[in-house]
C-alpha cells in the first residue's frame, strides 16, 4: 500500500534540520508506516526556523506544503491555495490511497484533486465540527455558516468514499458514508498498562488535567472546579494555549491560585505518564471531543477519572470514569470527592480502565486502521475493474443457426 496521509497541522524545522511537529495527531499517521509500502505526510511547513513538542519519527515522508497561520486567514489560504495543489499533484503520481482528514477549506479542495486523479480516498473526521465553530465563534453567524457548508460537502463525499471517525458520535453522524472505521488515535503501549501505580495518599488530593488551553477544552472551568472543591485539593494543569492567561487570572479570582500549577507542555514520554501515576484523580472538562487520546493516557496509568459526558466519551469511558455534564463545575467537584473517598469505586473504575485500554494501544489501533485502509484500495480496484468491464464494448456475435454449412473441400 502505498499512502499519503494530510491533516492540517503545521510542522517547524530547526537550525539542525530536526524536523517537528505541535499536534500529537500527525505521530499517529507517521506510525502507518509500519504497515505502508510508502508512505507520504503532508503539512503546512513554517518558514521560521524553530520547534514544537514532538519530534518527526520519519522527516524522510514529510512533503512541505506552503504556510498560513490560520485557516480563519481567508487570504492567506487562498495564497496558498496554488502551491498546495501543484505539491498534492505531484505527490498522488506515486500514491494509491491518499487519507484526507478535515472539513477543512483545504482539505476540500485535496479531496477533489483526489478524486479527479482517481485515486482510493479515505475521509477523515477527527472532531464535532459545528461544535467546534459554536465554541470558537459564538454568536458569529458568518463562520457558522460556513462550516456548515464544509460539513455538509465533507459528509456528501462521504456518500461514495470510505470514512474514517474519531469516536462513536461522529461515526454515528457519517452512517451514509459508503464504508466507515472507528478509529480511537492512542499513543499508549503495552509497557505502560503494567508499570504500577502510587498508591492513594492523603489530602492535600491532586487533581490533574491535560490538554490544549483553548475555548473547546474549557479550562477556565478548572478553577470553579478548584474552588468548590475546597482546601483539601490542588490543581495541576498540563498544557498550554491562548486561555493560559485567562486561566491564570481566573484562579486568582476566586481566591484559588496558591492551590493550582500550570506546568506547561510535558511530553508523554518526558514525566507525562508519571504526572498521571502521581495524581488522585484525572479530570476532563471538554466542552467538544470524540475520543479524547488523554482519557486512554489516565486509564493506562490507572488513574481514577472524571470526564464531561460529549462527543465519543461515553462509549468509551462509560464504566471507567464519572461522567458529568459539561460545564457544570458543582458536578465534577462532587464525582472528584465522590473517587476520593469511596475506594471500591475507585478500585473498579481503575480496572474496568485498565480492561478498555488493552484492547485500544497505539500498536493494536495502528493495525486495525491499515486493515481498514488496505480493504478499501481493494474494493476500489475491484469496483474500477467491474465499471471498465461494463464500459468495454461488446463483440458482435454471428447469427445462431440449426444448421452448419458444409467446408468446401
Amino acid at each position: 500500500m502505498r499512502l499519503a496521509a494530510y491533516e492540517d497541522a503545521i510542522y517547524r524545522r530547526d537550525a539542525s534540520g530536526i524536523l517537528t511537529v505541535h499536534r500529537t495527531f500527525p505521530l499517529f499517521m507517521f506510525s502507518l508506516a509500519a504497515d505502508c509500502d510508502e508512505l507520504t505526510v503532508l503539512g503546512r511547513l513554517d518558514p521560521d526556523p524553530g520547534r514544537s513538542h514532538n519530534v518527526v519519527p520519519d522527516p524522510a515522508a514529510f512533503v512541505a506544503l506552503p504556510y498560513y497561520a490560520s485557516a480563519a486567514d481567508v487570504g492567506a489560504v487562498v495564497s496558498a491555495l496554488g502551491g498546495t495543489l501543484r505539491r498534492f499533484w505531484a505527490v498522488l503520481g506515486d500514491v494509491d490511497t491518499v487519507w484526507i482528514n478535515g472539513p477543512s477549506p483545504m482539505a476540500l479542495a485535496l479531496a477533489v484533486l483526489a478524486l479527479v486523479r482517481r485515486r482510493h480516498i479515505v475521509l477523515g473526521v477527527r472532531q464535532d465540527t459545528l461544535a467546534y465553530a459554536r465554541s470558537r465563534f459564538p454568536g458569529r453567524l458568518g463562520p457558522q455558516a460556513a462550516f456548515h457548508v464544509m460539513e455538509g460537502v465533507w459528509r456528501a463525499l462521504a456518500r461514495v468514499n470510505a470514512v474514517s471517525t474519531v469516536g462513536p458520535a461522529l461515526s454515528k453522524r457519517y452512517a451514509r458514508a459508503r464504508r466507515r472505521h472507528e478509529l480511537i488515535v492512542s499513543f499508549v503501549s503495552e509497557s505502560d498498562l503494567e508499570r504500577p501505580r502510587q498508591p492513594p495518599g492523603d489530602a492535600p488530593y491532586t487533581v490533574l488535567s491535560v490538554g490544549r488551553l483553548e475555548t473547546e477544552k474549557n479550562p477556565l472551568l478548572l478553577a470553579d472546579v478548584l474552588a468548590d472543591l475546597g482546601a483539601d485539593f490542588r490543581l495541576d494543569v498540563v498544557g498550554e494555549g491562548p486561555l493560559e492567561n485567562d486561566l491564570r487570572d481566573r484562579l486568582a479570582f476566586l481566591g484559588v491560585a496558591h492551590r493550582a500549577d500550570l506546568l506547561g507542555y510535558v511530553p508523554l514520554d518526558g514525566g507525562l505518564m508519571d504526572r498521571y501515576r502521581e495524581a488522585d484523580v484525572f479530570l476532563h472538562v471538554s466542552w467538544t471531543e470524540g475520543v479524547p487520546s488523554v482519557l486512554m493516557e489516565a486509564f493506562a496509568s490507572r488513574a481514577p477519572t472524571v470526564a464531561t459526558d460529549v462527543g465519543g466519551v461515553r462509549a468509551v469511558a462509560e464504566g471507567a470514569a464519572l461522567l458529568v455534564p459539561p460545564g457544570d463545575a458543582p458536578a465534577a467537584a462532587a464525582a472528584v470527592r465522590r473517587i476520593v473517598v469511596d475506594d471500591a469505586l475507585r478500585q473498579r473504575l481503575v480496572s474496568a480502565g485498565i480492561e478498555r485500554t488493552r484492547l485500544r494501544t497505539g500498536d493494536a489501533e495502528r493495525r486495525r486502521f491499515a486493515d481498514f485502509l488496505r480493504a478499501q484500495e481493494h474494493s476500489s480496484r475491484r469496483r474500477h475493474r467491474s465499471a471498465a468491464r461494463r464500459s468495454k464494448p461488446e463483440r458482435p456475435r454471428p447469427p445462431h443457426r440449426w444448421w452448419r454449412p458444409r467446408r468446401a473441400t
